[in-house]
């Protein structure tokens, strides 16, 4: 599974080759050194940063190894078949146009919410003189369980919350600027920090066939 760190730019639109109107995210996708490798992981680095931004040991981490210092360091899964060596970059390269990818990040976070904005309730009546139209309501009995239950939807924060999107086409590849442009939207902000991986649904669906 080929496996990067990245940053969602922004939000655009292209044309296809047969004119029709695209809407795609634009994704930088490295360049990312190689800071450690495991059994079934490597550790990457994203998003180069001062010396002097750094604490003593984390500085000094970096200089054992011989990498420019990075804001970001994650570990990823590795590509099956492919060898890596300490300060190798991996970039935008490791994926082409038409492959699909699955991308991570953490969602916009939008404060504190009710619950008809958060887990879109219908409301109460808003006939006879109700005034519950947008009110909790019951919540649980009061014998048995004489609780309210683990997971019971209610209002509270939304948003800033890890999440993936799944599937999304990557309509084009730009090597000399390390950028992706994948159709649809992307989970987070501008400049949100992103794991992109192959789909992997879309492998099992292969390995099928």
């Amino acid at each position: 599974m080929a496996a990067i760190l990245g940053k969602k730019i922004g939000m655009t639109h292209i044309f296809s080759e047969d004119a029709k109107l695209i809407g795609v995210t634009v994704l930088q996708a490295g360049p990312c050194p190689v800071l450690n490798i495991g059994g079934q992981s490597i550790q990457l680095g994203f998003d180069s940063q001062r010396e002097k931004s750094l604490k003593k040991p984390q500085a000094g981490y970096f200089k054992k190894i011989k990498v420019a210092p990075c804001r970001l360091i994650q570990e990823v899964p590795k590509e099956e078949g492919r060898e890596y060596t300490i300060g190798q970059e991996l970039k935008a390269d490791l994926f082409k146009s038409g492959d699909f990818v699955d991308i991570t990040g953490t969602s916009i976070g939008k404060g504190f919410q009710g619950g008809m904005k958060r887990w879109h309730w219908s409301g109460g009546s808003r006939t006879h003189g109700s005034t519950s139209h947008r009110r909790i309501g019951s919540i649980g009995s009061s014998t048995t369980p004489g609780r309210v239950w683990k997971g019971h939807h209610l209002p509270g924060h939304m948003g800033a919350a890890r999440v993936t999107t799944q599937n999304l086409k990557v309509v084009k590849v730009d090597l000399d600027n390390n950028l992706l442009l994948v159709k649809g939207s992307v989970p987070g902000k501008k400049n949100n920090y992103l794991v992109i991986k192959n789909a992997k649904k879309k492998q099992r669906k292969e390995n099928r066939k």
